[in-house]
């Protein structure tokens, strides 16, 4: 019941992280029917390009073993041998390609559905994999209903189809005894292309509409509850409280670099008590002036009382500070409208710096 209860829940679509996650795990839409189209349409070509011509050559290996069977030795081993190495090679040509075509097809077929990749959860021993229950809910599930009702399909439209031929080739065969054997195999080939054709079709519209289910119950399997979605987006973003004691302390961190830039700032703006904002002027450095600092209340505080100590001018201008520190961000340069505010009290500090050099001042 809680099971039941459970599945009702799940009424939202996957997010894109449940289904990454499930292609990651090996959990990946497979239709085995496509696989078996592939394979039916490289039987089709191995009867129509390959077998006729290698199995006539059987054929006529077959026949001069029978009509001129005294012209093999079989005085011992060794010629028993040579003839089972020669019977061996020419049953391998005929057959050879149709395993390569049969392979060939399926391999092609699984990889075009999806790419191959090493999952070793999906080979890890699983207790579930064993139990009794798990075993009759996927024996008697729906995906086993489907899996049941498509091979009794199969196993009903192949005999249909097998037996129709033969019936419509039913005295034509009575002719093979008495036909030249290098004449069987493309009458035998002919026969069996007829059903393998009809079999190709008959697979392929299975396969079209195993596709469309397998996609539709992996879906199915993949969708999520509501709650099951706020606990993704929960895991996804991190817990609220973590995340403002991380961004709290950045903030620690980014202010006590600030700090510790200022006595490399060439003055000090502020608003007597509740501003501060330190700029940064070297003619060399090129550039206009830049923001390296600034605080409120306390922090412009520590950052005159630090200026005080490293002997950095201070002025106090609160209009021109309050607008620096409201449209100007710490290590940008001030904008031009500010230009000849700070360039007047550059060239106070400068014209200071001058005159206290100036001998017998």
């Amino acid at each position: 019941m809680a099971e039941g209860e459970d599945k009702d829940s799940k009424t939202e679509d996957p997010t894109e992280k449940k289904v990454r996650d499930a292609v990651d795990k090996g959990n990946v839409p497979f239709s085995r029917e496509v696989p078996i189209f592939a394979s039916t349409l490289g039987m089709l070509v191995f009867l129509v390009f390959f077998l006729p011509n290698s199995a006539g050559r059987l054929s006529e290996t077959l026949r001069d073993l029978f009509e001129q069977s005294d012209g093999w030795r079989l005085n011992n081993g060794g010629d028993a041998i040579a003839l089972f190495r020669l019977l061996f090679f020419e049953a391998g040509g005929v057959l050879l390609p149709a395993f390569a075509l049969l392979m060939g097809f399926g391999l092609a077929a699984s990889v075009l559905q999806n790419m191959p990749s090493l999952v070793l959860n999906r080979i890890q021993p699983k207790l579930e994999r064993i139990s009794p229950i798990k075993g009759f809910g996927r024996i008697y599930g729906a995906k086993g209903f489907v899996e049941f009702a498509k091979n009794i399909t199969k196993i009903v439209f192949v005999s249909i189809v097998v037996a129709t031929v033969m019936q419509s080739e039913y005295f034509h065969s009575l002719d093979f005894m008495f036909m030249d054997p290098i004449l069987i195999a493309p009458d035998m080939a002919r026969m069996a292309g007829k059903v393998i054709v009809v079999v190709l079709i008959f697979t392929a519209t299975l396969a079209v509409l195993d596709v469309l289910w397998t996609r539709y119950s992996w879906h199915q399997d993949l969708k999520m509850s509501k709650q099951d979605i706020k606990d993704e987006m929960k895991q996804s973003d991190g817990d609220p409280i973590l995340k403002a004691r991380q961004r709290s302390l950045a903030r620690d961190r980014a202010r006590r670099r600030m700090i510790a830039d200022v006595p490399r700032a060439t003055l000090i703006i502020a608003n007597p008590t509740h501003f501060a904002v330190a700029l940064r002027y070297v003619r060399e450095e090129g550039g206009a002036p830049i923001v390296i600092a600034k605080g409120q209340d306390l922090i412009a505080l520590k950052i005159r009382e630090i200026a005080e100590a490293h002997g950095i001018p201070v002025f106090e201008d609160p209009p021109l500070a309050r607008s620096i520190f409201a449209q100007v961000s710490v290590n940008n340069f001030i904008p031009a409208e500010f230009y000849k505010a700070v360039a007047e009290l550059v060239h106070r500090i400068y014209s200071t710096r001058s005159h206290s050099k100036t001998p017998g001042v």
